[in-house]
């Protein structure tokens, strides 16, 4: 599976060739330093692995500074492996660039991690309607997530109940996203729609 890492850089809105306006992210989509190549006789399988980047000596530690010597290139924010990568050619220490694994009109998957929203409710957190009336003796009770379970038997609440907690901050993948414009010049990638993440956070794109 090809694939790059990427940063997001925010959203926009662009006109199609159709005359459409639509909705697009913009990922800063490399480019990538290739940072070690594994094989099906030395590693079990077939995978490349990539860096993107950079990040400060004091904040690696020495096992991924000696890993990355090998490349001949410094520490790196995001390290991403992709397994069955199609271009082989690729070295050791070389750069892969946006036009190299991407066309105008592929789709991709996007990977990223969801905005944390902290600790809320049952109605934001899983979309739950809450009681609604407020008359009849209801009294604060609109966003309450009612009965839980029962008393007697089983006497417990079961494992996986959607209730109030912590929410976002989770590993989100958006499928078939359909790319919508490549700036190679820039290293920027359009994608339709939404990609889960702040602006600035480490974005994987897989095709």
């Amino acid at each position: 599976m090809n694939g790059l890492i990427g940063r997001k850089v925010g959203m926009t809105n662009i006109f199609d060739q159709d005359g459409i306006n639509v909705a697009c992210t913009v990922v800063e989509a490399g480019p990538c330093i290739v940072t070690q190549i594994k094989s099906e006789e030395s590693d079990g399988y077939d995978a490349i692995q990539l860096g993107f980047g950079e990040a400060k000596t004091k904040n690696t530690s020495k096992a991924q500074q000696g890993h990355l010597q090998k490349a001949k290139t410094g520490p790196k924010r995001k390290i991403v492996e992709f397994r069955d990568f199609d271009i082989v050619e690729k070295q050791l220490g070389e750069i892969i660039k946006v036009d190299e694994v991407f066309e105008e009109g592929d789709f991709v998957n996007a990977i990223g991690t969801s905005k944390g929203k902290g600790f809320q409710g049952v109605v934001k957190r899983h979309g739950f309607a809450g009681v609604n009336d407020a008359t009849h003796g209801q009294h604060n009770r609109q966003r309450a997530p009612g009965s839980i379970g029962a008393a007697s038997y089983p006497a417990r609440v079961f494992k996986g109940m959607r209730m109030a907690g912590r929410t976002g901050g989770n590993r989100v993948k958006i499928k078939n996203l359909r790319i919508v414009r490549i700036l190679p010049d820039r290293n920027l990638i359009l994608v339709k729609g939404a990609i889960p993440g702040h602006k600035g956070s480490f974005i994987v794109l897989e095709k």
